[in-house]
């Protein structure tokens, strides 16, 4: 424990070099100093009435947002803008190199931007736009998430950047930081427009189809198994580029960080609904169709140490109940459904139902009954229950 003036010695030699940073973009008003210690606040006073002509005020003080090490812009009210205008930002960004807007690795660049977008410019149907709108609208009903919304969604450029910013965050850890992934995933979005609009696919199944999903900026944000997906088809981009070291790897923080584990070989379809998503594998052979609904503590894996090509087949439209494990490089058929914490062990024709453990076709492998919709779509769980069992409470 330092003396009384020793503490106050320090605390005084703090706030100086604080106010004389180049770098401290905080804002505050001259009303501010009150929080200081007394001896502080007078010292400041007498100093300011004496040298007001001679000397310049400190640099402004106030907190900025933090982009959660992603490197994007850091966030603080322009000082000469009123509490509650909204219409602009002073940003501090910075540039990385291998980036194609980059100037130098430790440059820093202040500009002011606008965070009101002219949405009504952008075609109707643009999910992007959707999500910025809803972000607003979340900012204003809302206030203590608008740090939160304006790094995630306001302040980014593209639906792209502000996936990779998203992934990045979540992905991070102390041995591999966020900026580096962000460089990362941005490049293969920016490269790869494909996997971007399986991405809007995604993002409509999900509100589509999941009734606890409020809005696209909700699952964009907070929706692991979407995320799980989006960052599943960076790794097998890398993983076809051979890459692999790099596939793996993210193969690896997704499981970590989102509880799913999909080899990045794996082949992953448009449309795409995790719902839950936790404990959810897929190995590294297997294929998944169009629009398939998948539950949670669902497993596509294989039958043993086989090698090749060892992992089922998953046709569009598929609907797999929770708990469900299918092994083996079989086939379920387009449109099939399978019934919760059923074992598939052998090929389910399309638009049939497979319940049980081993699992067993709905009306008998001779006679299946076949449904009309496509269950990945509808999310009919329960139907054929009442057809298949006198199960009762």
């Amino acid at each position: 424990m330092f003396p009384v003036t020793s503490r106050r010695h320090f605390t005084s030699s703090l706030y100086m070099l604080r106010s004389s940073s180049p770098h401290n973009h905080l804002l505050y008003s001259s009303s501010s100093s009150s929080f200081l210690p007394s001896f502080i606040s007078s010292k400041s006073k007498s100093s300011s009435s004496t040298n007001k002509h001679n000397q310049q005020p400190p640099p402004p003080m106030a907190a900025c947002i933090d982009t959660c090490r992603t490197g994007k812009p850091q966030i603080s009210r322009d000082s000469n803008r009123s509490h509650d205008d909204e219409s602009g930002f002073r940003y501090s960004n910075y540039y990385r190199s291998g980036y194609h807007q980059s100037i130098n690795a430790t440059a820093t660049q202040t500009k002011t931007i606008h965070t009101r977008p002219l949405i009504e410019d952008l075609p109707n149907d643009d999910v992007w736009a959707k999500i910025r709108q809803e972000a607003k609208s979340d900012i204003e009903r809302e206030p203590i998430v608008s740090g939160y919304y304006h790094a995630s969604i306001v302040s980014q450029r593209s639906l792209e950047a502000a996936l990779a910013n998203t992934l990045s965050v979540k992905l991070s850890n102390l041995n591999l930081p966020s900026n580096t992934l962000f460089d990362l995933f941005n490049g293969v979005l920016e490269q790869n427009p494909k996997i971007v609009e399986s991405v809007k696919q995604d993002l409509l199944a999900v509100k589509e189809r999941d009734p606890a999903c409020i809005s696209y900026v909700h699952c964009f944000l907070h929706f692991k198994g979407f995320l799980a997906c989006q960052a599943h088809r960076i790794a097998h981009e890398l993983w076809a580029q051979n890459r692999k070291v790099l596939a793996l790897l993210i193969q690896n923080r997704v499981s970590e960080a989102f509880a799913v584990d999909f080899h990045p070989g794996a082949k992953i379809g448009t449309g795409i609904l995790l719902d839950h998503a936790t404990a959810i594998v897929i190995g590294e052979t297997a294929v998944v169709g169009d629009n398939v609904s998948i539950l949670h503590n669902v497993t596509l894996g294989g039958t043993g140490k086989q090698c090749g090509d060892r992992h089922p087949k998953i046709g569009d439209g598929v609907l797999i109940g929770a708990g469900t494990c299918i092994l083996g490089n079989i086939t379920i058929g387009e449109g099939a459904k399978i019934g919760a914490g059923s074992v598939v062990l052998k090929d389910v024709p399309p638009r049939t139902t497979a319940v049980g453990n081993p699992a067993r076709l709905l009306g008998g492998k001779d006679n299946p009954k076949k449904h009309d919709k496509d269950p990945g779509l509808t999310m009919d769980q329960t139907s054929h229950i009442s057809e298949w069992s006198d199960y009762v409470i």
